[in-house]
């Protein structure tokens, strides 16, 4: 399991995550309040969507997002930073 740093993550990152979890948290309720009748199709398609959309923004924001200290040190190098020897 990969060690997370908290302490190198950016304000970039920490924006991108929070309005990620803040739309992914308002499209759920708009799921979960939308109809007070028993689930239909309809309501299915908007469970699987919102599945499809949850995991697969999780997956590009932890992808594009430096965590680790590895990924850290790598945008560092790619950005030509002091520790860049």
């Amino acid at each position: 399991m990969k060690n997370i740093n908290l302490k190198g993550v950016t304000n970039q990152t920490w924006v991108r995550t929070i309005v990620l979890a803040i739309a992914l948290i308002g499209q759920l309720l708009v799921i979960l309040g939308k109809r007070t009748e028993a689930v239909d199709i309809d309501q299915w398609t908007e469970y699987a969507t919102y599945a499809v959309t949850a995991i697969s923004s999780v997956w590009a924001w932890w992808k594009n997002n430096s965590f680790t200290q590895k990924a850290q040190e790598a945008d560092n190098i790619l950005n030509g930073g002091a520790d860049n020897e």
